[in-house]
């Protein structure tokens, strides 16, 4: 109990933050659930649906490498209640736009263009300010609870935005949203006190010369970026997986919106478990494996369960066993980046990181929509193979069922071809380790 109630004065900050954050985010996730839900019953195609995410990544990909700069520059908390406000104001129009039943796609991918624009700045704002809310020695625990709430998130989101869509309507999820965004930004501004950074000269540099600071550290420290390119691979699979797994499910007789809503949340379930366990779990002694053998094993199931899988349970069972150790991945990155970085330099090398490590995430659903919607179910569609109706259905969705099986073998090359990368496991041994060893000397994966 004096353990808890001392983590408790220790976090209070943050533990108010994450709480109202969380809540906040949870809105915005059921907003945006139903608006992909909403564009596919519209217009039945994935990459219409898939572009209101790379609107959204887009100028966030293109403009985060300048914005860790200012965010170092601006005051942390009133950057964030900038940006958040900017964000509820653009669903504020979707809502207006619903009521008169004018709401199109195009109005949906310009405001999620803005609000992507508005999260360069905000993003690199809220890492810096966790970990100036957050003693070093939360690290762990922090990475864990945040991957908890993200986790509930996943949980929530598709039942209750499922559930209000059926019984109330689209309007309903976007009064939510607004109601969470309110309370989170009364807990910000009246509860949380965020610790100015002390800058030297060196920090107070022009844009320019302040963004180049944070590409010079990561190519000085190839551990930190070789971590943030396996990343990119890996999100280029995972948004190709997000952009075919809509079109797959509610294109299926036994799929549909409710189909969808029970698969995102086994996943929401997953992570939820994965982030307990990393809360409760000592610090492992090789924050690198972790990294290489969950990844390894998330690729090494759900991809294949889902292109195989023609029914809700199996998918589900994918869902769990593709995202059961993320929250591990993740807590163990986070920590790996707030211990080596320091934290006068975060903002800058966190908008570096998220144009490197994110960038491959609106390719990967414009490429994901493109080979759903032109690629493979085309191609299903006029086949008469009965090996390939067998293994992958037939219909719409059979060709994002196929779609799935080569997503499966691309995260497995992606994964074995860092796993070898010896700038990795530098993170974790001394320097003169680093120059007297070869990859191989560190590569070796063991439970």
């Amino acid at each position: 109990m004096n353990s808890l109630k001392t983590s408790l004065v220790d976090l209070k900050y943050f533990i108010i933050l994450w709480l109202s954050q969380s809540f906040s985010a949870l809105g915005s996730a059921m907003t945006n659930f139903a608006l992909v839900i909403w564009s596919y019953e519209q217009y039945g195609s994935a990459l219409t649906t898939a572009l209101i995410v790379i609107c959204s990544y887009a100028p966030y990909v293109l403009m985060s490498i300048f914005a860790g700069a200012l965010s170092d520059r601006w005051n942390k908390k009133i950057t964030m209640l900038a940006c958040d406000s900017f964000a509820a104001l653009c669903t504020v129009c979707v809502l207006l736009l619903l009521q008169m039943g004018k709401l199109e796609i195009w109005h949906i991918y310009v405001l999620n263009a803005l609000n992507g624009l508005m999260n360069t700045v905000q993003k690199p704002s809220a890492d810096v300010t966790i970990s100036l809310l957050t003693p070093k020695e939360y690290y762990q625990k922090v990475s864990g609870m945040r991957a908890f709430s993200n986790a509930l998130t996943g949980v929530l989101t598709p039942v209750l935005a499922t559930a209000l869509l059926s019984l109330v309507g689209m309007h309903a999820v976007i009064w939510f949203d607004l109601f969470s965004f309110v309370t989170a930004f009364l807990c910000l501004v009246l509860f949380i006190k965020i610790p100015e950074i002390k800058y030297s000269d060196e920090t107070r540099e022009t844009l320019l010369k302040s963004t180049k600071a944070g590409l010079k550290y990561l190519m000085e420290n190839r551990g930190i970026l070789d971590l943030i390119l396996f990343l990119a691979g890996i999100n280029l699979i995972a948004s190709m997986y997000n952009a075919a797994l809509p079109a797959m499910i509610l294109s299926k007789d036994n799929g549909g919106e409710i189909g969808l809503g029970i698969v995102n949340a086994c996943t929401g379930i997953a992570t939820l478990v994965g982030s307990v366990m990393v809360s409760i779990l000592p610090a492992p002694k090789s924050r690198v494996r972790v990294i290489c053998n969950t990844l390894l094993f998330s690729m090494s199931t759900e991809n294949f369960f889902l292109a195989f899988g023609n029914s809700v349970p199996l998918w589900s069972i994918g869902a769990v066993l593709g995202w059961l150790f993320i929250p591990m991945m993740g807590a163990n990155m986070d920590v790996l980046f707030r211990t080596h970085i320091p934290v006068e330099m975060q903002g800058r090398v966190y908008a570096a990181r998220n144009t490197l490590q994110f960038f491959t995430i609106p390719i990967g659903y414009f490429l994901g929509g493109v080979l759903v919607d032109q690629v493979f179910e085309p191609f299903m569609k006029y086949q008469d193979s009965w090996i390939l109706n067998a293994l992958f259905g037939k219909g719409k969705g059979s060709g994002a069922a196929f779609l799935f099986l080569f997503l499966a073998f691309a995260g497995i090359g992606v994964c074995l071809f860092f796993i070898r990368d010896r700038h990795l496991w530098c993170l974790e041994a001394s320097p003169d380790e680093c120059v007297s060893a070869n990859s191989s000397d560190f590569v070796e994966i063991t439970e």
